[in-house]
């Protein structure tokens, strides 16, 4: 680590040798993501190098601001966009790019697995827990093998990618049954991540079919499954049923009050007798915050696995006693909603920067041997896209907002709270190209799997121990001989 000569970092395996003393304190921030990364931000603004080591740990090398990935799935924002790569973001700040396997705050130590090479071991003086959710699957059976997320970049391109694949096998494709499985996408989860996905999705595959002489709008068979009476529930009753009702004038169907039994091998069966084939299941059913907190960490947790903090953001365990120098907030942490007493602040974009600025504030607050202060922020509202000029809002808890209006404010708001003028301004131009020239509407499905087609044109090998020849030949030779033949 470049600020810190004496780094205290040793192999899992010298875990009990003595931490070499630090010539300044170490702050390490496990997470990359939105609390992360303002929170690893805003320290070193307020910190200075010689007052404060910082070390951000995540196993990728960049933050997703998780409410464009539906319009990055949807190809309206590039996807290198919907990312803050963390050695630009983080300038001054050691990033550590690897997955978090162990707490011990007891030993002020955290292990971390990099992706390629042996377990080692970081030691702290400050611990801030953002490490965020992974997606909350059920034992249905043909979930694992048939289902893809929409949690990260990865996911939603891959989606996309998949969707587009199928109109363009199906274009060309007679079997009358096989065609309609290609064509059936199924969507499990009403909430906004689900619906957000669904209705940006569907739009893209319905502007798509422009470009398909045998594919009409109506071939199409977007469906979403919800345990729920409603979607959306995250804003008020009225305004749900009004993107409900818009959602099913495009043909969308949706299964309310009934949950997902099985998948297996691609044919959906559900709680309420349902049964269909589909080559498409995304899963969007809810999150949990990230296991490694409830398996193999020290710290106190609640019974759905979020680190429990006080409303200042300090880790606090059940009888109310503060845990010295740990902190968390974000989806992974249960931060009471001072303005709900009994309630926690919703895991969503919004709540996760605010709680990152102010447990920043908070610890550099009593760096200097002042108070911390609760975090208090009442919603500002809520926003969501139901697919291009198309969304809801409400904003300051009397401002309500339908179709364009909302549609403006979704992006509007969005793009104020992406990290770094770099990418607004690429986002923004990217609208902009999209406005004048429309969607680019290109599958590149092979990008999942780049060496397959190599993998295909190799020949088998040679048994063991016979002689492979090899000879060293130009490619004008080769055409030569070609043509000879």
């Amino acid at each position: 680590m470049p600020q810190n000569d004496l780094t205290s970092v040793s192999h899992a395996s010298d875990a009990t040798s003595t931490p070499r003393p630090r010539k300044v304190p170490r702050i390490v921030v496990l997470g990359g993501g939105s609390v992360g990364l303002y929170v690893a931000r805003r320290l070193r603004k307020k910190l200075k190098k010689r007052e404060a080591a910082i070390v951000v740990v995540d196993p990728r090398p960049y933050m997703t601001y998780a409410p464009f990935l539906p319009e990055a799935g949807a190809g309206s924002i590039d996807a290198r966009d919907v990312v803050a790569p963390h050695r630009k973001a983080l300038k001054g700040i050691d990033v550590l790019q690897g997955k978090v396997t162990t707490i011990e705050h007891g030993r002020k130590a955290v292990k971390i697995q990099p992706e390629e090479g042996e377990e080692y071991e970081v030691t702290y003086d400050q611990l801030v827990v953002g490490l965020g959710s992974v997606s909350r699957t059920l034992p249905i059976p043909g979930l694992a093998e048939n289902a893809i997320g929409f949690k990260n970049v990865e996911e939603a391109i891959a989606v996309r990618n998949h969707v587009l694949n199928r109109l363009d096998v199906a274009s060309s494709t007679w079997d009358a049954d096989l065609r309609k499985r290609m064509l059936t996408f199924t969507f499990v989860g009403g909430g906004f991540a689900g619906i957000e996905a669904l209705a940006e999705i569907e739009d893209m595959a319905r502007y798509a079919t422009r470009q398909y002489n045998t594919i009409e709008p109506s071939d199409l068979r977007f469906v979403m499954i919800e345990g729920a009476g409603r979607i959306l529930p995250e804003v008020t009753e009225p305004m749900g049923e009004y993107a409900l009702a818009e959602l099913k004038k495009r043909g969308i169907e949706f299964h309310l009050n009934t949950f997902l039994s099985s998948c297996v091998d691609g044919h959906v069966v559900t709680s309420t007798g349902v049964e269909f084939d589909t080559e498409t299941i995304v899963w969007t059913a809810g999150v949990k915050a990230n296991p490694v907190i409830k398996e193999a960490s020290d710290l106190p947790f609640d019974k759905m696995g979020r680190v429990t903090v006080l409303p200042t953001l300090q880790v606090v365990t059940e009888t109310g006693e503060i845990v010295p120098d740990a902190w968390a907030a974000g989806d992974c942490a249960a931060v009471p909603d001072v303005n709900n007493p009994g309630k926690f602040c919703p895991p969503n974009a919004q709540h996760a920067i605010r709680e990152a600025k102010r447990l920043a504030d908070n610890m550099v607050a009593l760096y200097k041997e002042k108070p911390a202060v609760d975090y208090d922020h009442k919603n500002l509202g809520v926003v969501a896209s139901l697919g291009l000029y198309k969304g809801v809002a409400e904003l300051f808890g009397f401002i309500k907002l339908r179709g364009f209006l909302a549609w403006l404010a979704h992006r509007g708001y969005h793009v104020m709270a992406m990290p770094t003028g770099n990418r607004k301004v690429r986002i923004v131009i990217g609208w902009m190209g999209q406005f004048l020239m429309g969607r680019e509407l290109v599958s590149l499905g092979s990008l999942h799997d780049p060496r397959q087609e190599f993998r295909n044109a190799s020949v088998p090998p040679k048994p063991v121990g016979e002689k492979v020849e090899q000879k060293a030949e130009s490619s004008a030779e080769r055409a030569e001989s070609g043509a000879k033949a």
